[in-house]
Formats: structure tokens, sequence, C-alpha cells
């Protein structure tokens, strides 16, 4: 399992996304939620805006795995 650095207390899970470079733009997160394929903390997400905090483990079917780490600013 990846891990992403995150130098907050919580990101929107599209802003997450687009900061590791796993999608470079908001719209491609619409047909990853559509399709179902993402995963937070194991449980399937349907809002672009879900908070993801330290700790969190993201899981997006086909692409990969990651856990939400604290980065030091």
């Amino acid at each position: 399992m990846d891990q992403i650095e995150i130098y907050t207390e919580e990101i929107n899970m599209d802003q997450l996304l687009k900061w590791a470079g796993i999608i470079d733009n908001g719209a491609q997160i619409k047909p990853l939620l559509a399709d179902k394929r993402i995963k937070l903390n194991g449980n399937i997400i349907s809002e672009r805006r879900k908070k993801v905090r330290t700790g969190d483990v993201i899981d997006i079917k086909g692409i990969g795995c990651w856990r939400i780490i604290t980065g030091e600013a």
C-alpha cells in the first residue's frame, strides 16, 4: 500500500486525488464515483467532496490503494 502525505487536518477527496497526481482535474473523479470505484475505509463513496483525514485508506478499483499520512511541514 502506498502513502499520500497531507499537510492539513482534512482534505476533500477530489482535491486529494489531484494533489497526489491520481487525476489531472476535478472532472475526472465523476466517472470513478459513478462506477462506484472509490472506497474510503472500505465503504464506497459517491461524494466528490468527501472529507479525507490522516489514517484513512483510499482504494480505487483498477488504480491503486493508499493510506493517508500527515506530512511534515
